[in-house]
């Protein structure tokens, strides 16, 4: 586990692609992918809360704090990375630093968040992403809390909603994981990935 780092779960999208409701209570092998999701990153991480909006209640069998976006209207992943942080700053003042992940994503790196506060540290950087067969996944990303006004300024007054256009302010990292024999950041975001996933994580075997 890293130290005073929370997890956010971002599980405040729309789902569109899935035909609505919430991608993280799709099932993929017999469970929920957010089962898979809590189980990779509960060891990693000092306490996961969710970032969902609607009826908070859907979630009650995980037993986990659920924060909804802090800017209404669905704006994006950026309203999700600020709701964990102003949860972290409201709650959990040992917190210094968040990791977000995306809801649909069963795969995550069990090294996921040491190998990027790391980086971030040989990089000098205020902030860390992933990258896997060169493709960035920003919203995989390290977030420390003492940015909460900055990106808020950056939500409510500016009306920046690109993940790339806020972090392009701060020195970023970028941290590389292999994409063999799983891509780690695969997102199940419509009908026809969930099979796909199967498929993965019958290839996985135990390792999954």
């Amino acid at each position: 586990m890293s130290g005073n780092v929370l997890g956010v779960v971002l599980a405040g999208g729309l789902a569109r692609r899935m035909g609505g409701g919430d991608k993280g209570l799709q099932l993929l092998g017999g469970k929920p992918i957010l089962n898979r999701i809590i189980e990779r990153l509960a060891p990693q991480v000092d306490g996961i809360i969710l970032n969902a909006n609607g009826d908070p209640a859907r979630f009650a069998p995980w037993g986990l704090p659920v924060a909804g976006d802090a800017v209404e209207g669905f704006v994006g992943p950026l309203a999700g990375v600020l709701a964990g942080l102003a949860w972290a700053r409201a709650n959990r003042p040992d917190i210094t630093d968040i990791v977000t992940v995306p809801g649909d994503g069963p795969f995550l790196p069990r090294n996921l968040v040491a190998r990027m506060v790391e980086a971030r540290a040989q990089a000098g950087a205020d902030l860390a992403c992933a990258v896997s067969a060169g493709q960035a996944y920003p919203v995989v990303g390290l977030w420390p809390v003492r940015l909460h006004d900055d990106l808020r300024h950056a939500v409510v007054v500016e009306d920046i909603r690109k993940v790339d256009r806020w972090t392009a302010r701060y020195r970023l990292v970028q941290v590389d994981f292999p994409a063999a024999p799983v891509d780690p950041f695969f997102n199940a975001n419509a009908p026809e990935d969930l099979a796909e996933a199967e498929r993965l994580l019958n290839l996985l075997g135990d390792a999954a």
